[in-house]
């Protein structure tokens, strides 16, 4: 069986990113990097688009055995276990044309398939960032579920979480202890 789960942040008024791309304008706290790992460490694949893919694998795999710092929040040790999850866990890049970099640290974990190989993938596949990969997955009927993270900000402009109308049905929604974000998680009705 195959439940596929798209988590991400958006801010209070529907946006991905902020103009230019800038992701920095939503709340991404404690509470959001406890949630992520907790979807990571559930998933037997992580499924992403090429960007994220090359962002995600430039940053998480040396985290794990970076220098303590306590002054950086992204060493702490919710940060430490998210990059060991990533490192253990299957990555698939959506594509038809991308070749994982042999020098790429993921690249022995990492397969290409293009958007019609996810339907014959296996178990829990979250995916993380991939706005264009996740919307393209809604519009081929392959999500199951949409895990929202909703930071408290309205930022007005930006890029749209959705590409077009979407159907979802209410499962859960709460408050994160020591956070301003809410979780909103819905079953996926139509793309």
């Amino acid at each position: 069986m195959r439940t596929v789960i798209v988590s991400n942040i958006v801010s209070l008024d529907g946006f991905y990113e902020g103009e230019g791309g800038d992701f920095t304008v939503l709340e991404m706290d404690g509470a959001f990097d406890s949630y992520n790992l907790e979807r990571i460490a559930a998933a037997e694949t992580v499924l992403l688009g090429r960007r994220s893919f090359e962002m995600f694998s430039s940053y998480w795999p040396s985290i794990a055995d970076a220098a303590p710092d306590p002054q950086n929040p992204a060493l702490d040790d919710t940060n430490r276990a998210i990059s060991r999850e990533w490192n253990r866990t299957a990555k698939v890049v959506v594509s038809d044309s991308y070749l994982v970099p042999e020098d790429n640290a993921w690249a022995e974990s990492t397969s290409v398939v293009p958007l019609s190989g996810v339907g014959a993938l296996e178990g829990e596949i979250v995916v993380f960032g991939s706005r264009t990969l996740w919307n393209g997955l809604l519009r081929s009927g392959l999500v199951d579920e949409l895990h929202l993270m909703v930071s408290p900000r309205a930022i007005g402009r930006g890029v749209p979480a959705f590409g077009g109308a979407t159907e979802l049905e209410p499962i859960d929604a709460r408050t994160l202890p020591g956070s301003r974000n809410l979780l909103v998680r819905y079953r996926v009705l139509s793309g």
